[in-house]
């Protein structure tokens, strides 16, 4: 093993650490080993480092599981089983060394898109990314149903029953208008769900985060303080930075010169009761949302003792975690042309970036300077994960996996997953596996 540790998340009940050795036998569930993957990007802080996975060789696929709707949401690994949910608000279990279905759930009938004012996934179920939660034995998907209503389950991983249910429809707004995408984040035995809207940017919704305790009770919220929009719907939900969760906002109500701030285009700091403690926008926020340009599209990141954001106008902004800056008070910005969209991966000082134009390094300094490392022209435009010595990028709309040098950007090696990808999928890392949600289910992929 190249590392073997256990981070504690501050508060969080999770127990993450470095991968065991390839297909190891299975950890019992009720509990988070070496070789889980139970949250986005495998712990709270989002970075997608998986630390001990096998050195590349041939890829190959393992196996496809054909699931009953599209996996949006990455797979999560936990005691030998993969767990997926689809946007037909079907959870599952799948063996990971076969691909056999161990159980299914099916939690009500999802939103077709005809019954929605915009948007562009069809039907609307489970699309934020689950979160496993050790202490209960339980996966939480906040489940969208016919009438446009949300719904955290908690399924025991077990045996797939579902032991909890709650309505955690945002209190503002109209429910059916805004869109569960962004990733669960588990912390403090409560679960946080953030809220955006449909592409389009229609109807009448407003960004919020939405928490309730594991048990379904003591629902509490924020809302972006503007009329409307603002919407929190980056992939990797929130990121945990010591006891506090930070978020990335889209453009807002407010979008000309002389307009009030409203909150909007930005990074924000929540406290776990959900209270704003600080916050970060553009000079130019007003000129960003008119153009939406805003930085809500792709999750804040923690690199190098910083906060890195970069949004859909193409300019990266360092921050300082303990004073985010307001207005216009980044410690440094890289006008980089990354459009980026999604989530990054963050190895030490060096942050891979999701970018529209094709995937990008960055290192951040200590004294907070950024700087280009590699820029690459692949259609790699997923969220990408590290590990076995590669940045592992998906093309979606290929449907391709792509193994990429993390020192230069090259291509070390491709495969074809057998058909497209959801947008912004990112790839799930363990031992000499990786797994990608397709449109039509799971693939796992081999020589990892």
């Amino acid at each position: 093993m190249r590392r073997i540790f256990l981070r504690t998340l501050a508060a969080s009940g999770l127990l993450v650490a470095g991968v065991a050795p390839a297909a190891s036998a299975a950890s019992p569930l009720g509990q988070v080993t070496p070789g889980d993957w139970p949250t986005y990007h495998l712990d709270n802080t989002r970075d997608g480092d998986q630390t001990k996975l096998d050195p590349l060789t041939t890829l190959s696929i393992d196996w496809t599981s054909t699931l009953d709707g599209a996996v949006y949401g990455q797979p999560l690994l936990v005691g030998g089983r993969v767990f997926a949910a689809t946007e037909n608000d079907t959870v599952y279990a799948i063996n990971r060394a076969t691909g056999a279905v161990i159980w299914s759930t099916h939690l009500g009938s999802p939103e077709p898109d005809s019954d929605l004012p915009c948007g562009d996934i069809d039907p609307l179920g489970i699309t934020g990314t689950m979160v496993y939660d050790p202490a209960t034995n339980r996966l939480f998907a906040v489940a969208e149903k016919l009438g446009g209503s949300h719904t955290l389950v908690g399924i025991n991983a077990t045996t797939g029953a579902v032991e909890v249910q709650a309505s955690v429809d945002p209190p503002l707004g109209t429910a059916a208008d805004h869109q569960q995408r962004g990733a669960l984040t588990l912390l403090g035995g409560r679960v946080y769900i953030p809220y955006g809207g449909l592409y389009g940017d229609c109807g009448n919704y407003i960004g919020q985060v939405v928490s309730v305790a594991t048990d379904g009770t003591g629902l509490t919220s924020y809302a972006v303080p503007t009329s409307r929009e603002a919407g929190i719907w980056g992939t990797a939900g929130g990121v945990v930075n010591g006891t506090n969760l930070l978020f990335t906002v889209g453009n807002g109500a407010s979008d000309a010169a002389g307009d009030p701030y409203d909150g909007s285009d930005s990074v924000i700091e929540l406290s776990p009761a959900l209270q704003r403690l600080d916050y970060y926008a553009p000079t130019d926020w007003a000129t960003q949302n008119a153009g939406d340009a805003d930085l809500g599209s792709m999750s804040p990141a923690l690199v190098g003792g910083y906060v890195y954001a970069d949004g859909k106008e193409g300019v990266g902004y360092v921050l300082n975690p303990s004073q985010l800056g307001g207005i216009g008070g980044q410690v440094a910005e890289l006008n980089n042309n990354c459009e980026a969209f999604g989530a990054s991966a963050v190895a030490g000082n060096t942050i891979y970036l999701p970018c529209a134009e094709g995937p990008q390094a960055v290192t951040v300094a200590a004294d907070g300077t950024p700087t280009v490392l590699w820029k690459s022209t692949l259609p790699a435009e997923g969220s990408p994960t590290v590990g076995g010595g590669a940045v592992w990028w998906v093309n979606y709309f290929a449907g391709e996996l792509y193994a990429l040098d993390p020192a230069t950007g090259a291509a070390k090696a491709q495969i074809y997953l057998g058909g497209p990808t959801p947008n912004f999928v990112s790839p799930t890392l363990s031992g000499d596996q990786v797994f990608v949600g397709t449109d039509t289910g799971v693939a796992a992929v081999a020589g990892a």
